[in-house]
């Protein structure tokens, strides 16, 4: 049964990133990534490791289930 007090809308990564208020540079850092590599994943380019998946849902602080991970571009 729909439960509106358990609703959580999908989003896009980058604006995951957004909302928890990080720059492209500045969650680039926490995940320990280079900004152009999150550039990418966030554009499709390239997919996120697993552990970068995870450091992404505890530095967004949002769960992973509900962000979108764009598939790569062909």
């Amino acid at each position: 049964m729909y439960n509106p007090d358990k609703f959580i809308p999908k989003i896009s990564m980058a604006a995951a990133r957004v909302n928890a208020g990080l720059t492209q540079r500045e969650a680039a850092e926490k995940l320990n990534v280079n900004p152009d590599t999150l550039r990418n994943y966030e554009q499709g380019k390239t997919v996120p490791s697993w552990d970068t998946v995870k450091r992404m849902e505890q530095v967004y602080e949002y769960p992973m289930d509900y962000i979108f991970l764009p598939s790569p571009s062909l």
